[in-house]
């Protein structure tokens, strides 16, 4: 949305007001009102108590242009009145207008990326070449302290298994069948007793 002009209004002022009360009392909203039916007998009001403001409807845009003359920086209750003409805005459509091309992929379902949009390439991964090579050197049974221990933390040992080929011929018995893998014997649960429960 942008604006195309921005012009007086002769028909309406705007009256910014100081005095809090005058918003809450109905006398003072009536004294005030009779201020502007001298000018115009058919004016109308629109109080904005939140910005202290009043604004005034005329029929006529020159009694408004009298109204505005006679009582701009006039006292009202001991209070100075500031009297303006009201600034209409023409907005060149009544419609919202759609967010620019370029900003449409940020939006949520995204639609299609703009021409010549390209996705990131992904970062290299951070290889430690050095800790690969010792753990390649190591043989079986072997192990390698990668984070040495101190008194508040604990060492990172890294230890080998052992051979694949040395731990299947241990697991063939002397008939050239395989042994029974050991089987896992479960923990027993403990015995119910009432007592505790009570």
């Amino acid at each position: 949305m942008h604006l195309k002009t921005m012009k007086c209004n002769p028909f309406c002022l705007i009256a910014s007001l100081e005095d809090p009360d005058m918003f809450n009392r109905p006398e003072q909203r009536a004294s005030f009102e009779d201020l502007f039916h001298a000018f115009d007998r058919n004016v109308t009001f629109q109080y904005f108590k939140s910005f202290r403001r009043v604004r005034i409807n005329f029929t006529n845009a020159l009694a408004a242009a009298e109204a505005r003359a006679k009582l701009h920086k006039s006292d009202f209750n001991g209070r100075e009145v500031r009297l303006y003409f009201a600034q209409s805005v023409h907005i060149g459509s009544p419609h919202l207008e759609p967010p620019k091309p370029d900003k449409q992929f940020l939006l949520s379902p995204p639609p299609s990326p703009p021409v010549g949009w390209e996705q990131s390439k992904d970062a290299t991964p951070v290889i430690n070449y050095d800790l690969l090579c010792a753990i390649a050197r190591l043989g079986p049974g072997e192990k390698y302290e990668l984070q040495p221990g101190t008194p508040t933390t604990p060492s990172v040992v890294v230890h080998v298994c052992e051979n694949d080929q040395e731990i299947s011929g241990n697991e063939e018995d002397m008939d050239g069948g395989r042994r029974p893998r050991p089987k896992i014997i479960q923990t027993r649960r403990p015995e119910y007793t009432p007592s505790v429960m009570q």
